[in-house]
């Protein structure tokens, strides 16, 4: 066993800067006066964001290494989900320092490192192969998104919001530690790696434990992810909560569930045959009510946040539609995927705080005339609408047909067929934005007004988006190339 002294600590920089930046920005805010301005600890909590992505960077030069056992993993597939947590984190920081009218104002510092806390919870998630580590992480996450989604007190509907959450997060997070427990009873050890030789020995007298260990933890990821038949509590707390953190739920909460979900899918891949194929129809029945649900129900919303839940849900679907062929191929598609979710929901998001911001209204009705009043914007949100939608030489567009041709090899064509067919229904409600601002009179003439943080946001969004799209196979060789 390998020594504290010895260990290379230098392979966790990235996670000690987060860290270090957030205990110190707790102190000083602690000894600001209540009338002092905390917009500089969102400045300073965006610089430890870059100098975290900056050492991540970095680390794609080091050999893939491990400490403390082999619980803390240093690998490009872990570097490659801290580059999506960390861009997603810096693009939501942004968006939260250019509202000028914050929602959180009261409570702007704690809103800052909160941020910080939920983003270092979810790199140790990506980071470690221990059940313990896993768990730890999730919950830090969890525990700062909670108090994230209620930071505006006095408002009823947030209030509401964040009780749902803690709930429903509460109980999927038992959920996934009692699935746990099993796990380490079966086995003897909390390591995946430890955990899929043992399983592979388990005798066929414990397989009905190793089912009910799985199925537990699926509903725990379930709630998480918001995928169908765990959805019912995202509408509310995406309309409830502050608009950036609407989009940090939507992407870095999501993308670390999606880590987690892959890396206690390596913990169960050596058992049985059939259990594989049964690990597969269980994805394979979320990703199908996850698109179903989602696309169809977002058709009746008009307040423009729960319809972008509804469309998160139907997201969360096509991604595990990837997971659900079990092919390790397909990881590059995963990240590939997340990658363009990213950009196209920060920029919608961005948006819709504007307008929200300006109009007193997140109703679909807000975004009327937007064209007349803002055209730059209303071109970026159609972009952004365009490829969550998947119209064709978009970078949503080569996001879902990876997807398909990946599922296609595999022959899940009916798969395949609620794929295309719920994505030809999310056109409308996608469209109905759309119709908004460009064929519908403004209430107002006034333009939407744009700080500089909102503008590098949704300008970094809307060049990233454009971009995947005119070269997707690039980005995808060259995720391919950084796993291999």
């Amino acid at each position: 066993m390998q020594s504290m002294s010895d260990m290379d600590w230098g392979i966790m920089a990235p996670e000690w800067v987060i860290a270090i930046a957030c205990a110190l920005l707790i102190v000083v805010d602690l000894f600001l006066k209540n009338t002092a301005s905390r917009r500089w600890i969102g400045f300073l909590s965006l610089l430890a964001v870059g100098m975290a992505g900056g050492w991540v960077i970095t680390q794609f030069r080091h050999k893939s290494a491990m400490i403390l056992d082999g619980a803390y993993i240093l690998a490009p597939y872990t570097l490659i989900w801290k580059i999506i947590l960390l861009t997603g984190a810096a693009l939501v920081l942004l968006v939260s320092l250019g509202q000028e009218k914050k929602e959180y104002e009261p409570h702007e510092g704690e809103y800052y490192y909160l941020l910080l806390t939920a983003v270092l919870g979810g790199m140790i998630v990506v980071s470690t192969a221990d059940l313990i580590g896993l768990y730890t992480g999730l919950e830090l996450l969890s525990l700062s998104s909670y108090i994230l989604v209620g930071i505006q007190k006095k408002k009823n509907r947030s209030n509401e919001a964040a009780w749902k959450y803690v709930v429903l997060g509460g109980v999927s997070s038992a959920f996934i530690l009692y699935g746990m427990s099993f796990l380490y009873g079966l086995t003897g050890t909390t390591h995946v790696g430890e955990i899929q030789k043992q399983l592979s020995q388990v005798g066929s007298s414990y397989e009905a434990y190793v089912y009910l260990s799985f199925f537990l933890m699926m509903v725990g990821f379930g709630f998480k992810l918001a995928s169908a038949p765990f959805h019912t509590w995202a509408p509310d707390v995406y309309q409830g909560a502050p608009t950036p953190i609407t989009s940090f739920l939507a992407i870095v909460s999501k993308s670390v569930t999606f880590a987690l979900v892959l890396i206690v899918y390596m913990a169960y891949a050596g058992p049985y045959g059939e259990f594989q194929e049964d690990m597969i129809i269980l994805f394979m029945i979320m990703a199908t009510l996850s698109m179903i649900i989602g696309n169809t129900v977002a058709l009746r919303q008009t307040n423009v946040k729960r319809m972008m839940a509804y469309s998160s849900i139907a997201h969360a679907g096509y991604v595990l539609v990837a997971v659900a062929t079990g092919n390790q191929i397909l990881i590059p598609i995963v990240f590939f995927y997340l990658f363009v979710y990213l950009f196209m929901t920060i920029g919608v998001f961005a948006v819709i705080a504007l307008v929200a911001e300006q109009e007193k209204s997140e109703d679909l009705k807000a975004f009327a005339g937007l064209y007349h009043r803002s055209p730059l914007l209303a071109l970026s949100m159609s972009v952004f609408l365009l490829s969550l939608a998947g119209i064709p030489v978009t970078a949503g567009f080569f996001g879902k047909f990876y997807i398909i041709m990946g599922a296609l090899e595999l022959n899940h064509i009916w798969l395949i067929a609620v794929m295309i067919v719920t994505t030809i229904i999310s056109y409308y409600y996608y469209f109905a934005v759309i119709r908004q601002m460009y064929f519908r009179r403004p209430a107002s003439s006034d333009p939407v007004r744009v700080s500089w943080p909102m503008k590098v946001a949704i300008g970094i969004s809307l060049i990233a988006t454009m971009g995947i799209g005119i070269m997707p196979q690039f980005v995808l060789e060259t995720l391919q190339s950084l796993l291999r």
